[in-house]
């Protein structure tokens, strides 16, 4: 066996918040990109095991990634979710998380306060977090 073959649920979707990814947080990015892609082709399943399924011989993982410390108490980690499928040496990229804020920042530009991403949709809810927590870390 030469490795495994990395494949998609949805390679559109996917991509779309790949590009997000990049465009927003690059080091998030290309640590994708360079270490973890290349890791899951050889067989080395970084992350946290989340669920198994022992008769379709599958694992599905969730692989946190580097970020902002604001931004993941705001909009939550950053997170790659794929499924193993070890008899067909095929590893299945689903989603990457927060998708709601990424996949928004693909279709439109998002502004920022005070050095975060806000989403147009809950502008208001998310400055008042940013708010708060600023407010707490003093």
């Amino acid at each position: 066996m030469k490795g495994y073959v990395l494949d998609y649920i949805c390679e559109n979707e996917f991509k779309k918040l790949e590009r997000a990814l990049k465009k927003y947080n690059t080091l998030a990015y290309k640590r994708l990109i360079f270490n973890y892609y290349p890791a899951l082709r050889e067989g080395n399943f970084v992350g946290e095991k989340i669920s198994s399924n022992k008769k379709n011989e599958t694992e599905t993982y969730e692989l946190k990634l580097p970020g902002d410390k604001m931004f993941a108490q705001i909009h939550g980690e950053i997170k790659l979710v794929y499924t193993v499928h070890k008899k067909d040496a095929v590893v299945v990229l689903e989603t990457i998380n927060p998708a709601e804020i990424l996949l928004e920042g693909h279709r439109s530009e998002l502004t920022t306060y005070k050095g975060v991403m806000i989403s147009k949709a809950n502008a208001e809810k998310d400055m008042f977090k940013i708010d708060l927590l600023n407010m707490l870390n003093k």
